[in-house]
């Protein structure tokens, strides 16, 4: 079963004529419409005996889906019908080839990848606080995450500013209160890699990519951190607090509690054509 959501990227899934080629290789497709329950839908489907569930749409969608095959352990397969494809991209996914991108249904080799968890929520790409509205809507973001944080948080704060009174501690101990953002990531962003920037080289190795950004004036020569750990909470002094979540704006209550489940998405994930023929690795299923 698929879920297209119609208005990504764009159009994309429309112009690809995605649900009469899912249909043509006798996969069931949904077309969403306003106001439909994107959570209900896909439950139903499973419990119809949907054997792998699939999202062609932006971030929100693709993680809804996701989360319910995840919670009902049935393959989820990625369909790059969105405007940047973070979680596709990440997973190999080619974002010219909508409809190749089908063939992971039926011939895709299956493999786990972790999924982050924040307050029960599950996020595929990143959970943003502080400055999440002007840096989500910045640009460069998702190309340059760490450079553009810094870069919005000098432009949105001034010197001496914070954002939202959170409290986090880092990998060494050190407390930081009002941080003026805090990027944490399933599986961390190669921030410094030539080539890489903005994407993940892994989704299994089970552990978050933090960072976080001080606002400008507060730490002399080091306004920046970054780590990785398995959990991390973040306290704030507002009972509610703004989070963007895969890209959405959310509020969420205080304390979060943020953590990584290691291996607990199985996806379909197309095969390049130049090794179609292989035999799979071991631990890997057709």
């Amino acid at each position: 079963m698929l879920f297209v959501n119609p208005w990504s990227g764009g159009g994309a899934a429309r112009r690809a004529a995605l649900v009469a080629r899912a249909r043509e290789r006798g996969i069931e497709a949904i077309e969403l419409g306003v106001g439909q329950d994107l959570d209900e839908l896909v439950a139903a489907a499973i419990d119809r005996g949907a054997d792998a569930v699939g999202a062609a749409g932006g971030d929100g969608s693709v993680a809804t889906v996701a989360a319910v095959a995840s919670a009902r352990d049935v393959p989820f397969v990625c369909v790059p019908a969105g405007t940047r494809n973070h979680f596709a991209r990440d997973l190999g996914a080619d974002p010219r080839d909508l409809v190749g991108a089908l063939d992971a249904f039926a011939e895709g080799v299956e493999r786990r990848v972790d999924v982050g968890e924040v307050n029960g929520r599950v996020f595929l790409n990143n959970v943003s606080i502080g400055l999440y509205g002007d840096a989500v809507r910045h640009a460069g973001y998702r190309d340059a995450k760490l450079r553009t944080l810094l870069e919005t948080a000098e432009e949105a704060l001034g010197p001496g500013g914070d954002a939202g009174g959170l409290s986090v501690v880092d990998d060494l101990g050190a407390e930081h209160r009002g941080p003026a953002v805090v990027l944490i990531s399933n599986n961390p962003y190669a921030v410094n890699l030539p080539g890489t920037r903005g994407a993940r080289p892994v989704l299994d190795g089970g552990r978050l990519g933090i960072i976080l950004v001080d606002p400008p004036g507060r730490r002399p020569g080091r306004r920046a951190r970054a780590w990785t750990a398995p959990v991390l909470d973040v306290d704030g002094e507002r009972e509610i607090v703004h989070v963007g979540l895969d890209g959405e704006a959310v509020d969420l209550r205080t304390p979060l509690r943020i953590a990584i489940r290691p291996g607990a998405l199985r996806v379909r994930v197309r095969p390049p054509r130049s090794t179609r023929s292989r035999r799979p690795r071991h631990g890997e299923r057709r």
